[in-house]
């Protein structure tokens, strides 16, 4: 049996070994990719709480850049995949509009870290995530979802624009790929690992 630990990890019950289960965050602005990329790297069948949009909420949500989005996230999306044998990461995307942003600190307990969706043709809107994260000390990648007909931009260019803290990594990805979703999340996992064995060592110095 496993449970959920604070910092993000499967923990045993009753002194038993257990598998090792990794919570992640997927957040990023309206319309990013979210729900893509959990349905797209899912072994199981993804639980999305999407609705479509309707005209009542037309005077908050801005669907400018995508107007041909439909429906959206009014709670989390899950999903979960099997990094290999014992490891797995549990997948939790937050809902993009500012008046669901109430839902992030529930959905932030106890995430090892967190993937930051953008848009290139809207990259403003990942950076009330980019601040949440920042702020809240969570290890975040910044993940360009590639969308057909949007201008490219080197790594190194978004990073400056989004003024990341160093050693931040940005990644290109098709959030509809299984392989490119599933090698943003190893970058995560590589990168928190990392953050977290520090901090873990400048807490005993």
């Amino acid at each position: 049996m496993v449970s959920e630990s604070s910092d993000g990890t499967g923990e045993s019950v009753g002194g038993e070994s257990a598998d090792l289960a990794l919570k992640l965050l997927v957040a990023g602005g309206f319309g990013v990719g979210k729900t893509t990329l959990v349905g797209a790297v899912s072994e199981i069948r993804p639980l999305c709480t999407e609705e479509r949009l309707s005209r009542a909420g037309e005077s908050v949500d801005d669907t400018e850049g995508v107007e041909r989005k439909s429906a959206t996230t009014v709670a989390m999306d899950f999903g979960r995949v099997t990094i290999r044998s014992g490891l797995s990461l549990h997948l939790f995307g937050t809902p993009g509009q500012d008046r669901f942003w109430f839902l992030w600190d529930e959905l932030s307990q106890g995430a090892l870290g967190a993937v930051v969706l953008a848009d290139t043709r809207r990259l403003e809107d990942c950076f009330p995530a980019v601040d949440y994260f920042e702020h809240r000390g969570i290890p975040f990648v910044v993940a360009v979802n590639c969308f057909a007909g949007a201008r490219t931009y080197g790594v190194r260019d978004v990073s400056r624009a989004l003024d990341l803290d160093r050693g931040t990594p940005v990644v290109l990805c098709d959030a509809r790929d299984r392989d490119s979703g599933t090698e943003v999340l190893v970058r995560l996992v590589e990168h928190a690992g990392r953050v977290h064995t520090a901090r873990m060592l400048d807490s005993v110095s």
